[in-house]
């Protein structure tokens, strides 16, 4: 499903205006990215984990280059979600 899709079906569902959802999803976007965790009961947790530096190789080249640490967003499902 892709993001208008999703806009489209919720908007379907609530009877809101497409423009509206799409706003609401913007700004719901936006806090997840912000927070450090987020927590929705019976969705699932967005946490932040930082990936170490490590060393990697160019496919292309086969030269060694350094991999600079980074940030990456993890989703934990709920178990009510899991069991689906």
């Amino acid at each position: 499903m892709t993001k208008s899709e999703l806009i489209a079906s919720v908007a379907a569902t609530t009877g809101q205006k497409k423009v509206d959802v799409e706003a609401s999803l913007e700004a719901i976007t936006a806090a997840i990215i912000a927070a450090d965790k987020t927590t929705l009961k019976g969705f699932g947790t967005f946490l932040w984990k930082t990936r170490k530096a490590r060393k990697g190789v160019n496919p292309k080249t086969l030269e060694k280059i350094d991999i600079p640490e980074m940030m990456n967003l993890h989703f934990k499902p709920s178990s009510s979600l899991r069991d689906l």
